[in-house]
């Protein structure tokens, strides 16, 4: 949810702008959207750390003087600007802070670092549901507060982005630039430049206020997935904001005691200060997205490659989600018409997708298929680059010429699931292919609705009717499956199942062939003792002090979101309270489960 503030005699206008915004950019139509007479587009965003909650309690501050005040500045601010403002980028992270900060304060507020309301738990207000850091989803997109961030932010591209932190309590107050050589190389010199110069009103601010702050120190603007580096690479000004905390209404610093009514008066201070600096900077700004725009071809044309192919055999499901995501970013990818040879090796068009870089977003995607390991400056606050192709694990390689190529004449687009159904009147048994990332939540869907599933533990070659959602032509025909394909033995099921079978393969489609015979042609047979009976899980996870919150966070996640069931997450301290012989398994993440920490 944001606010979007603008003189009123625009707002009926705004759909049409932001159309006119995303085709400046992504489409190469040429329009008015970002001559001098356009408005500017600032997106003020605050809090993506629920726990850094000045931000967003600045955000209600910021939205109301715009809204009330009759001052010269604000009228002009309204009349020359679009103005979105985010007010909370992490709701859940909030509320839970909030929580923790209001239920240990007393009537007679204490202070100390070392008091509970400064030291939270080990869910904290920093995270996410599935206790996620959403300052590292602005490129991976697992969350629905980033993906529709990033469509709002695709289509409106403003000029200039804010990113409102809080740091440690005995800091002052930081703004951007940072360290000058730990910014991401495809960011342009002229984006730091603009920064410095947005910079001058930070400080002016401050100044006048007689504030501590620094600049050009700390924090690099690295990785594509933060808020302030993002829009670097999109021809946005991106601005990190990290103020001390309070971490609570009140508490000692080598400043003196920081309570959060300060921490919030800055917040807004800086707020109006990137407002001011805007402003005044409008035909710079503007002059640098035109020319951040135009400099498309000649970042082409310096790349010593056209682009990237992207190869995956057996699951396309993950292909797709690959392509899905790079297509949230405005990434297109092209399907390939005909096998070819690249790099001198064989190319199966069906196996195979292209991202070339002739496009507007050239930046980004050298930036998410990266594999570079030195910089000029070898430091990082955590991480250089997360390359998307080896996150979904699809093989990728550059294509030093897309000449040879035969393309598809339209972008890649999310297929329809149209699969058709699967006719098991005669079959002996179906198999279902577990290369594909679909396939654990199939198998539990079907366990769960009492279908009896049996594991190959090794590969055998069967004789079959037909095939759906596969590569394979229908029709009967002599097919090799490896060691873990999953059965359905129609001889095991209940009346009926024909149709449980097939209700769930319209919800997961995956890669799924009809048996007519239990004798095979080599490798086990249907009736094997190796083909192993396969129960429904029930899944224990160790949580609590001591364990890796993300790593926690990511495998419920993972089991929730993309399996079909939630684990029973216990805090480590209970764990000898609980019968381990009442769960088939028992998932440790990262952490340390010693006896002593037990204690």
């Amino acid at each position: 949810m944001h606010v979007t503030i603008t003189n009123p005699n625009r707002v009926s206008s705004l759909e049409n702008l932001k159309k006119q915004r995303s085709e400046y950019f992504n489409e190469n139509k040429k329009n008015n959207s970002n001559s001098k007479s356009a408005p500017l587009i600032v997106n003020l965003n605050y809090s993506v750390h629920g726990d850094e909650s000045s931000g967003s309690n600045a955000s209600m501050l910021v939205a109301y003087y715009l809204a009330a005040s009759n001052s010269a500045m604000v009228n002009q601010y309204l009349d020359e600007m679009v103005i979105i403002i985010d007010p909370s980028l992490n709701p859940d992270g909030l509320s839970r802070f909030a929580l923790w900060a209001n239920q240990h304060k007393g009537k007679n507020i204490n202070k100390d670092p070392n008091n509970r309301e400064h030291n939270q738990g080990w869910i904290r207000g920093r995270v996410n549901q599935y206790w996620f850091d959403l300052n590292r989803d602005w490129l991976l997109l697992q969350h629905p507060e980033s993906q529709a961030r990033i469509a709002e932010y695709q289509q409106w591209r403003p000029h200039v982005l804010t990113d409102h932190h809080e740091m440690g309590t005995n800091s002052s107050f930081f703004f951007q630039p940072g360290i000058p050589s730990r910014k991401n190389p495809l960011t342009p010199d002229k984006n730091v430049a603009l920064t410095k110069q947005l910079a001058t009103y930070h400080a002016k601010a401050f100044d006048e206020a007689n504030k501590l702050y620094f600049t050009e120190e700390a924090f690099d603007d690295f990785y594509a997935g933060k808020g302030s580096t993002y829009p670097d690479l999109h021809g946005s000004i991106g601005i990190l904001f990290e103020q001390a905390s309070s971490r609570g209404h009140i508490q000692e610093s080598i400043n003196g005691d920081l309570d959060f009514p300060t921490t919030i008066k800055h917040q807004v201070m800086s707020s109006f200060s990137t407002l001011e600096g805007s402003l005044k900077s409008s035909d710079d700004l503007k002059s640098f997205q035109d020319e951040f725009k135009s400099s498309v071809k000649s970042l082409v044309k310096k790349a010593d490659f056209d682009g990237y192919l992207l190869t995956e055999k057996n699951d396309k499901t993950r292909l797709n989600k690959l392509l899905a995501l790079l297509s949230k970013h405005n990434i297109k990818s092209y399907a390939l018409n005909s096998d070819t040879k690249v790099n001198g090796k064989k190319v199966i068009a069906s196996n195979s997708v292209y991202v070339p870089l002739n496009q507007p977003q050239v930046r980004l995607i050298q930036s998410i298929f990266s594999t570079q390991t030195s910089f000029n400056d070898n430091t990082f606050y955590d991480v250089s680059s997360w390359n998307l192709a080896y996150a979904f694990n699809i093989q990728f390689e550059k294509v030093e010429s897309a000449r040879k190529l035969k393309l598809s004449n339209t972008p890649w687009q999310l297929p329809q699931n149209t699969a058709a159904k699967l006719d098991m009147n005669s079959a002996y048994s179906i198999a279902i292919d577990w290369h594909d990332f679909n396939a654990p939540a199939l198998i539990y869907e079907l366990l769960n609705n009492g279908i009896k599933v049996r594991a190959a533990l090794k590969p055998f070659n069967a004789n079959t009717i037909a095939s759906i959602n596969s590569n394979t032509t229908s029709g009967q025909s002599a097919k090799a499956f490896a060691a873990g394909t999953m059965l359905i033995n129609a001889g095991l099921q209940q009346e009926g199942w024909q149709n449980k079978v097939n209700k769930a393969l319209s919800k997961y489609p995956v890669s799924v062939s009809t048996i007519k015979s239990g004798l095979t042609s080599t490798g086990i047979d249907l009736g094997s003792r190796l083909m192993m009976p396969v129960t429904l899980p029930k899944v224990l996870m160790v949580g609590g002090i001591g364990a890796n919150l993300y790593e926690v966070g990511e495998a419920w996640y993972m089991l929730d979101s993309h399996v079909g069931f939630s684990p029973t997450i216990i805090n480590k301290s209970s764990l000898g309270y609980v019968n381990l012989s009442d769960y088939t398994h028992v998932v440790l993440t990262d952490g340390s489960y010693s006896k002593k920490m037990n204690h």
